[in-house]
């Protein structure tokens, strides 16, 4: 048989369910704490660039300075503890999108390394790349792809412990950063 409640009972138990449990406050409270840490681990200048109050900027400045393991992580706490004030999510947003833009630059890096192999390797590529760019000065790239390929033939011929030199590779990496390809980068396969 059911206990009767009364009034007052009745109007605070729907109150009971409205709260988060808590487990679901202490996930929240760890990731504050972890939210808290990549923004210990960012550099100043990326940090500058948060809208961020001035009493976690300070409690973040200070957590990087700490060296002590133990203090390091109460600092960091501290920090996850003025989270609670801050907005999280739009921190998080910011961080997500700038770590998703490094992965981008990497593939992109790494493509244009690719194509500046290619056309170390094979003349094949460089026809491709003339062809995509017809403005493209195709006598300069032409030497410095010569330059490039007698550079990497003379590091052959290196005795081990000598420093191969990078000029002419480097130089031909940074004419084809200029190139447009329109999405950023080519595909290696593309050329």
């Amino acid at each position: 048989m059911p206990i009767p409640m009364d009034e007052t009972q009745e109007a605070a138990a729907p109150l009971a369910h409205d709260r988060p449990s808590k487990s679901q406050v202490k996930r929240d409270m760890h990731a504050l704490l972890a939210l808290g840490r990549r923004l210990v681990d960012l550099p100043a200048a990326r940090l500058a660039k948060l809208d961020l109050d001035e009493p976690l900027r300070d409690a973040i400045a200070l957590a990087q300075r700490i060296h002590s393991h133990e203090g390091r992580r109460r600092q960091i706490h501290y920090v996850g503890k003025l989270m609670r004030q801050a907005d999280a999510d739009a921190l998080r947003a910011q961080l997500d999108l700038w770590e998703s833009g490094s992965r981008e630059q990497a593939r992109a890096m790494q493509r244009l390394e690719a194509l500046r192999d290619q056309l170390i390797a094979d003349d094949t590529a460089l026809t491709a790349v003339i062809a995509r760019f017809p403005a493209l000065d195709a006598q300069a790239l032409r030497a410095q792809i010569r330059a490039a390929r007698k550079e990497l033939q003379q590091n052959e011929a290196l005795p081990e412990g000598r420093e191969p030199a990078r000029k002419h590779y480097r130089a031909l990496f940074q004419t084809l950063k200029q190139l447009d390809f329109g999405d950023g980068t080519p595909t290696p396969e593309a050329p």
